[in-house]
């Protein structure tokens, strides 16, 4: 099962990650002249067709070695089939971009806008099979009278699905790591992973957060492998969630049963994620009151995702529950 939208965006949340994705899964000459160690993120500050902010896309700044921006503009797309429309909704957001940077980098007439790089990262079980670009969806042969007047975009598509097992396997890095996991059918695969995981985590020690979201996603990938028919206490470190595996795959395999399995799933991930959050928040804040652990109790999946997204930049357990009433 793929990981959510919420885990997916604090993952490439990390400057790390996005490098990684640049350099592995695009056109090498595109990565090769950029300086990922002056990349910052940009805050987005537009809004989409209903009202909402764009909080499922990150965009982020990287000059290149000559002295150019670059946006890149990462669409995460996380539908269960591709969406026919998605050359037109990058159109519709790389403007909105691009009105923002003119409105705050005070462009005058005749500056050059910044270049930007749409990505789509696309998790879905099936083929993504919409157009590219703009001109796959035009009515128009490229040599009819209207053709130069008709506006054109494309985006770079990352298909997990169909990245190929083998190819992933030779590559270096936690992105290659994350699509593994995500695109892993065979339990017994799973501890594998989480060995590469480990290792690679002990090889760079200066990204907590990083692990503590990778945690995450080789436990949803294995409640949702080897989640049997009862809860699936999700633990927050790697090195329980490989113990919970060989554990979890000895019980899968001697009593996994098809009835009932997608409810046992739903409670397996809410208990794992309030445990999950309930150990960050103590080790970050000490002991808990008694109000931020019924709330905690009683709130749902997504409720509890945005309480780990808050996590991530919260100096106090205000900044996690904002409508909490001080006792």
């Amino acid at each position: 099962m793929p990981a959510s939208d919420s885990l997916y965006h604090r993952l490439f949340s990390h400057p790390l990650m996005v490098e990684q994705l640049i350099r592995g899964f695009v056109p090498e000459d595109v990565a090769a002249g950029l300086d990922f160690t002056r990349m910052e993120r940009v805050n987005a500050k537009f809004h989409a067709r209903d009202g909402r902010r764009r909080e499922g896309d990150l965009i982020w700044r990287v000059p290149t070695l000559s002295g150019e921006v670059v946006h890149i503009y990462l669409m995460l797309e996380f539908q269960s089939r591709s969406d026919w429309w998605m050359a037109i909704r990058v159109m519709v957001y790389v403007g909105l971009l691009w009105q923002q940077l003119i409105r705050e980098l005070k462009l005058p007439p005749g500056s050059p806008l910044p270049p930007v790089l749409p990505v789509v990262l696309y998790n879905g079980e099936a083929p993504w099979n919409a157009p590219l670009d703009t001109a796959g969806l035009m009515g128009l042969a490229p040599d009819a009278a209207l053709w130069p007047w008709q506006p054109g975009i494309r985006y770079h598509l990352i298909d997990e699905g169909r990245l190929g097992a083998e190819d992933l396997a030779r590559r270096d890095g936690l992105v290659a790591l994350l699509f593994r996991i995500e695109t892993c059918t065979r339990p017994t695969e799973l501890p594998g992973l989480v060995r590469e995981v480990i290792g690679w985590f002990r090889g760079h020690p200066d990204h907590e957060s990083l692990k503590l979201a990778f945690g995450e996603v080789v436990a949803q990938a294995a409640a949702a492998l080897v989640g049997g028919d009862g809860p699936v206490a999700v633990p927050s470190g790697l090195g329980e969630v490989q113990g919970m595996l060989s554990e979890r795959i000895k019980i899968w395999e001697r009593e996994l049963r098809a009835e009932g399995r997608a409810e046992a799933l739903a409670e397996g991930m809410t208990a794992g994620r309030v445990e999950m959050l309930s150990r960050q928040l103590k080790r970050r804040f000490g002991d808990l009151p008694a109000d931020v652990d019924r709330l905690i109790a009683s709130a749902t999946i997504d409720q509890l995702d945005a309480y780990m997204d808050r996590l991530m930049e919260a100096r106090s357990l205000a900044d996690v529950f904002p409508d909490l009433r001080p006792g």
